[in-house]
């Protein structure tokens, strides 16, 4: 089936109050053909990216699609069996984690539980045996960077979740990586605390302009957070592109469902344009544009009307880009609604703001 879409400066200060907080080095990152198999099953199938210096760039999929794997090459956990990793014009692969310049912020936080803030974060340069005075001026823009001041002697239980994650943003921050990776870091809040610390990240990035992969699952993050983003399944890159360019224009029908809903509707082309074409299903006939393969007239297609395009209006008869539907059901959630339409043998979805009187 086809798919139709209806419807480098060498260093970085950032400033806090007109002090310089702390200095970064950008980083263009280049993967190619990389793989990695654990035991039969092929992880991580001929991957090739290529990341420009300074950019929030996420790997999005969903679980098992082989990010995470992905990432952890990077950082220098996992061994690829094939392929290449470059950052910059330097050749990653045999370089061992500690050397490679990156900071990584885990799923889980992984703070030191026996610790305090400004000790955990102070770790990666005690290690690296950074003197005692500079250890403590970098700990305390690490600390005014991710807005924890006051909190240094506090341990870990002692913090929010959001608190949490913000330590091991400083972790990472300041030992000054050129590669920032960060793992699924909000999976573990609750939906306001994610929202609130999405803004974070996007402060803290723009601060830093560091060059930063960002690995979820989750869909919203992507696309309100991402410069850049690939998405992956069942080990492949699908597709590359800025958040908009994914969601309106998505190449396949994988892309097209996994970022935001959509209604599928199976179809065949009765007409073909040069930027459009005409596709016959069974609730009406839909005009819209090309995404991904390019189509012929008699080909089967896939149409994905977004649930906020449908604009509901009272039966005027039927025409291209409009059908015939009865109210289903609705659902509250706030300031939305979900309105769902029997069209046929079909139910639609369809979003509406809850001041719509339609």
């Amino acid at each position: 089936h086809r798919f139709l879409d209806v419807g480098c400066s060498p260093a970085i200060s950032c400033r806090d109050g007109g002090r310089v907080a702390t200095e970064f080095f950008m980083t263009a990152i280049r993967i190619d053909h990389l793989s990695k198999s654990y035991g039969p099953t092929l992880v991580v199938d001929d991957v090739s990216l290529a990341i420009n210096t300074g950019e929030l760039f996420f790997l999005l999929g969903p679980s098992g699609c082989g990010k995470t794997t992905l990432l952890r090459a990077l950082a220098g956990f996992v061994t690829p069996e094939a392929g290449e990793i470059h950052f910059d014009d330097r050749r990653m692969n045999d370089v061992p984690p500690k050397d490679r310049g990156t900071g990584m912020v885990f799923q889980n936080y992984a703070l030191w539980p026996h610790m305090t803030v400004a000790q955990n974060i102070a770790f990666g340069l005690e290690v690296r045996r950074v003197s005692a005075a500079e250890r403590n001026r970098r700990v305390a823009e690490a600390v005014a960077l991710v807005r924890l001041q006051g909190l240094e002697r506090n341990r870990p239980t002692q913090l929010s979740g959001g608190q949490q994650q913000r330590v091991a943003l400083a972790r990472a921050l300041v030992i000054r990586p050129d590669v920032l990776l960060l793992d699924e870091p909000l999976s573990n809040l609750d939906a306001r605390l994610r929202a609130e610390m999405r803004e974070e990240i996007r402060r803290i990035h723009d601060e830093t302009k560091l060059t930063t992969i960002y690995v979820t699952h989750d869909q919203k993050e992507a696309l309100s957070l991402a410069d850049r983003m690939a998405v992956m399944h069942r080990g492949r890159v699908v597709q590359v592109g800025t958040p908009r360019e994914l969601y309106q224009r998505p190449g396949s029908q994988f892309v097209a469902s996994f970022l935001g809903e959509g209604n599928m509707i199976d179809g065949r082309i009765v007409a073909a344009h040069a930027d459009h074409v005409c596709v016959e299903t069974d609730v009406g006939m839909f005009e819209g544009i090309v995404s991904g393969e390019s189509l012929t007239v008699g080909s089967p297609a896939v149409c994905c009307i977004r649930p906020e395009c449908i604009a509901l209006a009272a039966p005027t008869g039927v025409g291209g880009n409009r059908f015939r539907a009865t109210l289903d059901r609705e659902v509250f959630l706030g300031e939305v609604r979900h309105v769902y339409l029997r069209a046929g043998k079909r139910t639609l979805a369809c979003y509406r703001l809850l001041a719509d009187p339609a």
